[in-house]
């Protein structure tokens, strides 16, 4: 294949992380910052265990993930502020906002406490975990640090496309992506090493008061990249739809809602430790992720399954082309059982699907997932051109 995941990770996975870190309109309004919080009671909840509001400070409150991260802490009565350049704003109520860079603006972080920082706009650079940390290494109870699947090294031969995983090879122990040879702290590093050596830092920082979440691909309303946007549009069409490889390849995807409440939650029990922030509860198969969208939708689909090899030879790309389509990589089915053992929890897919498509056309036509420019899938008209050719192949 021209692509797949791994390789753009390399060379140009920062667009998604750094997409978090973009104002995000449409979903909810945008983050308007206002005074300081003052207490605010919360009755007690059994579940989590929570006897009280939590002091939480949270980087990035304003991208993909943030806004949902801020509201549900906002919900559940937290004290909630954020860290932000400033140049997005905020409509939740009792949100501090404190401006200053990661890169080397902390005033507004000194000589303040609090109880649980949520660092959620997935940092693009070790060195800003490294200056916040060491910061609030002695003024902050918990440190939870979102960071990637990205983070494990994955041997490229058990990447096949010819492989059907039938149980997880990935789990939380798994060995993690290394420095390379002759690299010095203070250096670039690429996406899954920087990754896992943040990692380090915070867990170095916050001796058993970090925890670490590695999502996979995160989707739902609000993603700009628009890599999983392009299926429930595409499929809400309706009509003949390409659907790529082996249906019974694996895949895995989350609701940024999912994942931002359950960290919410980690952050009310004091969880610390490892975890697979990836969804679903159970397997999930290319052909159940493009069924499971289809019910969300009224519109006839005729899915037309093309083999892996017939899309390589056709120039179609994995995971660029075809969006959450990586077919054999052992990171479509990384092992989240101890994450749900913590409580993380999953909406049903078809309702992913709708508040994705929903949102999408919500936006200017201009920024769609349809918009020729669009970073991943196939156009429809090069959609046409590959099922032409293979129905010519296959007939």
């Amino acid at each position: 294949m021209s692509s797949n995941r791994r390789e753009f990770l390399k060379t140009g996975g920062a667009l998604g992380t750094a997409l978090l870190l973009n104002a995000v309109p449409g979903v909810g309004g945008p983050l308007q910052a206002s005074a300081a919080p003052g207490a605010r009671a919360k009755v007690a909840d059994p579940v989590s265990g929570l006897k009280g509001p939590k002091r939480i400070l949270i980087f990035g409150g304003t991208g993909f993930i943030g806004p949902n991260t801020v509201r549900y802490a906002v919900e559940r009565g937290h004290e909630v502020s954020i860290f932000t350049r400033g140049k997005s704003q905020a409509d939740i109520p009792d949100v501090e906002m404190l401006v200053g860079d990661r890169n080397d603006n902390h005033e507004a972080l000194k000589g303040r406490t609090w109880d649980v920082v949520i660092d959620n706009n997935t940092s693009r650079d070790y060195r800003w975990v490294q200056r916040s940390t060491d910061l609030l290494k002695d003024s902050v109870g918990q440190y939870i640090f979102i960071s990637s699947i990205s983070a494990y090294q994955i041997d490229e031969a058990l990447s096949r496309p010819d492989r059907v995983m039938a149980a997880p090879l990935v789990d939380a122990g798994y060995a993690r992506a290394p420095k390379p040879a002759g690299w010095k702290d203070g250096e670039p590093l690429e996406y899954g090493p920087m990754k896992a050596y943040a990692e380090d830092i915070v867990h170095a920082a916050f001796p058993g008061r970090a925890t670490v979440v590695r999502p996979g691909l995160i989707v739902g309303p609000g993603d700009h990249t628009d890599r999983f946007t392009y299926w429930p549009v595409r499929i809400a069409e309706g009509g003949e739809v390409l659907a790529p490889g082996n249906p019974d390849h694996a895949n895995q995807i989350i609701d940024q809602r999912d994942l931002t409440e359950w960290v919410v939650r980690l952050a009310e029990q004091g969880t610390t430790g490892n975890f697979n922030g990836v969804g679903p509860a159970s397997r999930l198969s290319m052909a159940e992720m493009l069924y499971g969208i289809r019910a969300a939708f009224s519109s006839p689909v005729r899915f037309t399954w093309v083999p892996t090899d017939f899309l390589e030879a056709q120039e179609v790309s994995p995971w660029q082309d075809l969006p959450s389509w990586v077919p054999g990589d052992p990171l479509m089915f990384v092992d989240n059982a101890p994450a749900i053992a913590t409580g993380l929890t999953f909406r049903p897919l078809a309702d992913t699907a709708a508040d994705t498509a929903a949102w999408d056309l919500s936006r200017p036509v201009a920024e769609r997932s349809t918009r020729p420019d669009a970073r991943f899938g196939i156009s429809r008209a090069r959609e046409a051109e590959v099922l032409a050719a293979w129905h010519k192949h296959s007939a």
